[in-house]
């Protein structure tokens, strides 16, 4: 092959991958080496890369993945830990008695077949069963090699003779004891086993009340143990796998009552403490000798407490205890474990229970919260919040009174550490603005129904009402300013007529912020928008009345009945009450009524349904009344309107005694839509 040409060349030089790959070498090797200023630069911008990927994928990610729970992050490797102490680790959580104090007869003493208490437990049905089918093969083994079989009866025999010197040696011990068992430190101690009569837990009590023996006080809290397990680990009617067993539903009721009500004041007498000590003298007595001896006792009545209010369904039971357990709280700061153990509890009482029940449970994380360390104030309200939300997907008439209560009492937790509880609400409240993002600007299915759902009105619901309560005493400006945007967003993202449930709300949460904050918000323009709603003109039959509280959107048949063009009227009449009688008093109050009232009489005007016309007639009436009085009492005035002390004192006395028509006339709209939701209410019932 002859030489390559000029142009072949030159050709090559510039384009072959052998030649390219020579000049890169070559250019690597002459490269200047970056500076460690310049190393730090790139780190940093990769770095802000990164950060920018993320957010952009966090953004643009799936809306499901967006939790209204899982904002908050939380140590759930220690979310059991509660359960299990290092102290018991070898326990079965009963105390070392003393044989000398107890008082039972002789003739009280039931025992089973070989000296045991009832049936096996669970536990050891289980063991029997595993041993059953180990001998069931051991026996098919046999069959199959006899050599096998030959070799187990040798062992066998060896076996026996163990177990016989083995049985002598207890005999022997038993004779010695009289017929006593003996325990060790850490399992079941004397009389466990034997049946608790009515009888023997009297005498205890008279010992303990009248004399203050601390040995039947411990038999005391074993019997108290066996009936807070009760259930749980029994296998007969009032008998206990491995505790003692009670004999009556009598004798179980004293143990409750007596322990809860006397517990308490036992322990402080015995501690030398008086009712309302602190946290910290009950850390200051850890070196005390006392506190050694009385450690136990307290940790056991705490745990077996514990253990019945997660057991037990009775209302009643659960009240009483909780409220007893109120009083010993203090207690729990020398256990952290159980601490956690009673938030958890004390959460789940506290939204699922009744009444009273949820009330009991209120109190005391109200007081684990405001008397222990931050970190339990900031457990209280995660897991507080999370049960919230969890229990709000759906907002029946039945349970609204319920949440209400859930929403006020968990505002009220807040409002104990305003500078922990905002950081908290911020984390909330622009996850709510990045879902409501994600919604305005892919408008997907999956969005706008996480928006339009009970769980995220609540929320918002739960946010207005901490703003409006703690505004006041801490500066919750930045979270008032992006509330009001997502409200608004809530509003343009759902325009139509079917959303006209939630579009009240919206405007009812605006008008709620305005009020506490006194500040004005824009919200007539929302309101005129339900006026301009377009009805069917086939109106069909008067629908059924339809409770606007239980509802987010409307169902079809309900826009084409009589009954949806009245309540567009009666809303936009409610909701523009409420604003004007908030600024009514103001000096600008005539030019803020002006441009509803054109927007009113244009829909007078159009309206073909009389009792509509007077409805609306009405309301500019009175509207217009209040605009000549304020007219009249700001032309009497000499300052400035750039004097703002004396603007915002303007017809306060008027305002205070709230004499004035529109003040009278914003009452009666209320009443009436008061009367209106009860029947809607009786009805639905």
């Amino acid at each position: 092959m002859g030489k390559l040409g000029k142009k072949a060349r030159k050709f090559a030089k510039k384009n072959l991958q052998s030649v390219l790959k020579r000049k890169r070498k070559i250019k690597s090797t002459f490269k200047k080496k970056a500076s460690k200023k310049d190393q730090r630069d790139a780190a940093e911008n990769e770095e802000e890369n990164a950060e920018l990927s993320a957010r952009r994928n966090s953004e643009n990610g799936d809306i499901e993945d967006m939790s209204l729970e899982a904002i908050f992050s939380e140590d759930e490797s220690d979310e059991d830990e509660g359960d299990v102490d290092v102290d018991d680790s070898g326990s079965d959580g009963y105390l070392s008695e003393d044989s000398n104090c107890l008082p039972i007869a002789e003739s009280e003493i039931h025992l089973g077949e070989n000296g045991a208490a009832g049936k096996p437990s669970a536990q050891n049905q289980e063991i029997l069963l595993e041993l059953e089918n180990k001998k069931k093969k051991l026996s098919r083994l046999k069959a199959k090699d006899p050599g096998f079989s030959k070799f187990l009866e040798s062992h066998d025999k060896g076996l026996k003779s163990f177990r016989n010197e083995n049985a002598a040696t207890l005999d022997e011990d038993e004779r010695s004891d009289d017929g006593m068992q003996s325990m060790d430190e850490d399992g079941p101690h004397l009389y466990l086993n034997k049946l608790l009569t009515s009888s023997a837990i009297n005498s205890w009590c008279h010992l303990v009340k009248e004399q203050h023996n601390a040995s039947a006080f411990i038999s005391l809290l074993n019997a108290y143990r066996a009936a807070c397990h009760y259930g749980a680990e029994s296998t007969g009617i009032l008998g206990s796998g491995s505790g003692a067993p009670i004999l009556d539903c009598e004798t179980f009721c004293k143990i409750l009552m007596f322990v809860l009500r006397e517990a308490d004041d036992v322990f402080r007498e015995m501690l030398g403490i008086s009712s309302n000590c602190k946290r910290d003298t009950i850390l200051g007595l850890k070196n005390n000798s006392k506190w050694k001896t009385v450690r136990p006792l307290i940790k056991s009545y705490l745990r077996s407490t514990l253990f019945m209010l997660n057991q037990a369904t009775d209302s009643e039971i659960l009240a009483f205890s909780l409220n007893r357990l109120r009083t010993s709280i203090v207690f729990f700061a020398a256990f952290p474990l159980l601490i956690r153990r009673l938030i958890k509890i004390g959460v789940h009482l506290w939204a699922t229970g009744e009444e009273t029940v949820s009330f009991h449970s209120f109190l005391i994380l109200q007081d684990v919260a405001s008397g222990f360390s931050s970190d339990c104030f900031d457990l209280c309200l995660i897991k507080m919040y999370k049960a919230f939300i969890g229990h709000c997907k759906f907002a029946e008439p039945a349970l609204f009174k319920h949440l209400q209560f859930l929403r006020n009492s968990f505002v009220e937790l807040c409002s104990q550490d305003l500078l922990r509880s905002s950081n908290k609400a911020k984390v909330s409240i622009n996850n709510l603005s990045r879902i409501l993002q994600l919604g305005l600007q892919t408008k997907k299915k999956e969005a706008v129904k996480k928006i339009c759902s009970w769980q995220y009105a609540n929320c918002i619901d739960l946010w207005v009402t901490y703003i409006s309560h703690c505004i006041h005493d801490y500066d919750l400006q930045p979270l008032l300013y992006i509330i009001i945007q997502i409200i608004n967003g809530m509003a343009t993202l759902f325009p139509g007529p079917r959303y006209l449930p939630l579009r009240r709300k919206c405007i009812e949460w605006l008008n709620h912020l305005s009020s506490s904050s006194g500040i004005f918000i824009p919200v007539t323009s929302l309101v005129l928008d339900v006026l301009e709603y377009k009805v069917s003109k086939e109106v069909g039959k008067p629908g059924k009345d339809f409770n606007f509280s239980s509802a987010v959107k409307l169902p079809k048949h309900w826009l084409k009945s009589r009954n949806f063009r009245e309540d567009c009227v009666f809303s936009a009449i409610e909701l523009l009450s409420a604003h004007f009688a908030q600024w009514s008093y103001h000096i600008s109050f005539p030019e803020l009524a002006t441009i509803p009232l054109i927007h009113l009489r244009k829909f007078q005007e159009k309206s073909d349904v009389e009792s509509l016309r007077r409805v609306v007639k009405r309301f500019i009436d009175v509207v217009e009344q209040n605009i000549e009085f304020v007219k009249k009492k700001r032309d009497e005035v000499a300052f400035s309107p750039n004097d703002q002390q004396s603007v915002e004192a303007f017809l306060q006395l008027e305002k205070c005694s709230g004499n004035t028509p529109f003040t009278q006339y914003y009452r009666s709209v209320m009443e009436k839509a008061a009367s209106r939701s009860l029947i809607m209410n009786e009805n639905k019932r």
